[in-house]
């Protein structure tokens, strides 16, 4: 892959790393508001549904952020863009959509097959 196109990936993984970090820290800020005590409980149990409901968001974007940090390390390895399942080069629309993806469009629908057939 070509220098600046690397570069385009970096700036884009970079950025929704970013964006992720600051997620986590608008959580943090909202559970250590969310300390005090609400007269109502309708209020209590709203609160508490949306910091569960955060939570479950950030948990999924952990995730995301370690596949994003594989992204970065390949980009710096020089084997970023590559799949891992059968070597060839992952489409640059794919890559745009989904910058941290490890796999090929043939193979990652290959392994969505095989995850629907085990139940998973």
């Amino acid at each position: 892959m070509e220098k600046e196109k690397l570069q385009q990936f970096k700036e884009l993984l970079l950025k929704r790393r970013e964006e992720i970090l600051r997620d986590v820290m608008e959580t943090l800020k909202e559970l250590e508001e969310g300390t005090e005590n609400l007269p109502d409980a309708v209020d209590q149990a709203t609160r508490e549904s949306n910091l569960v409901l955060g939570l479950r968001l950030r948990d999924r974007e952990q995730k995301l952020l370690k596949k994003i940090e594989k992204a970065l390390r390949k980009i710096e390895e020089g084997t970023y863009g590559v799949c891992e399942a059968c070597g060839a080069e992952i489409d640059e629309k794919r890559l745009l959509a989904r910058p941290e993806a490890t796999l090929c469009i043939d193979c990652k629908r290959a392994q969505e097959r095989m995850e629907k057939i085990k139940g998973e």
